[in-house]
């Protein structure tokens, strides 16, 4: 038998310290957490304001939350850095504005949920680092992604310059910030920028239905996957499988692990099955 699916629940307003971010609007659909950047008229372009609360929900996410998306309201995702923040700015303050940018992305990728993006429109520059930094993203019929720090005379600060070639290798990464390259959405998913691609408008529907099902995930394993494992990818073969083996243990000697190993032994779970 399949998985069986999962009904989103409604959006919900969040309360607290979350509802007073005004660069964002914030819901939650029962234990899924939905974060969409709120600069419509400046194709979502991640201001210092912006960046800032970012960081500030990631980490006071809400206790019962087990994922997040990420999503941009009006016609694209996030066009990247508002540029009109780098005039006249000194190498000593430009070095403190890319370790913000820094420390928000790091609460994405190693916080304590997996965020999965749901792109559409514009993924440039700024965008496309704030995207490298989820876990997983959608990409609809829409999307394109671009670097044109190159032509702005400016370098990556977000993280990009390590989190990108990860996904696409140097070489491509490369071409986009010498060339200014644009990729289509296709070609985004063929180079390892996204992992899914679906039709125009439809990228947040799949990304909640995403979420949803990663929330179901045992936290642990959800946590190994988020955290061991890009680290892991970063060790010598030796460090990697030691890392391995104690993350694995640590894993599989959770309640909610025995749980689940009990439940598949009984014949209760389901089986891996295509869909």
């Amino acid at each position: 038998m399949n998985a069986p699916t999962q009904t989103l629940p409604a959006a919900q307003p969040v309360e607290g310290l979350l509802a007073g971010l005004d660069l964002l609007e914030i819901t939650r659909h029962g234990v899924v957490l939905q974060l969409r950047l709120n600069r419509p008229a400046k194709r979502n372009a991640l201001s210092d304001p912006l960046i800032q609360q970012m960081h500030t929900a990631f980490v006071n996410l809400p206790e019962d939350i087990r994922a997040v998306v990420i999503s941009g309201a009006g016609e694209h995702f996030c066009a990247g850095l508002d540029l009109s923040e780098l005039v006249e700015r000194d190498i000593g303050s430009g070095v403190l504005h890319s370790r913000m940018w820094h420390a928000a992305f790091d609460a994405i990728q190693f916080g304590r949920v997996p965020v999965i993006a749901a792109l559409h429109g514009a993924v440039v520059g700024g965008g496309l680092e704030l995207a490298s930094a989820c876990h997983v993203r959608v990409a609809d019929d829409s999307t394109y992604f671009a670097l044109p720090e190159g032509s702005r005379g400016i370098f990556v600060g977000g993280g990009g310059s390590v989190r990108i070639p990860r996904l696409m290798g140097v070489a491509r990464m490369t071409d986009l910030m010498l060339t200014g390259r644009v990729y289509s959405a296709a070609e985004g998913v063929a180079a390892g920028l996204a992992q899914y691609q679906v039709p125009t408008g439809t990228s947040l529907d799949k990304a909640l239905a995403l979420a949803t099902r990663v929330a179901g995930n045992a936290p642990m394993s959800n946590y190994a996957v988020m955290h061991a494992l890009p680290r892991i990818a970063d060790q010598s073969q030796d460090q990697g499988l030691m890392t391995e083996s104690l993350m694995a243990a640590v894993a599989e000697s959770t309640p909610e692990a025995q749980d689940r190993l009990r439940a598949f032994l009984d014949k209760r779970a389901p089986k891996v099955k295509p869909t």
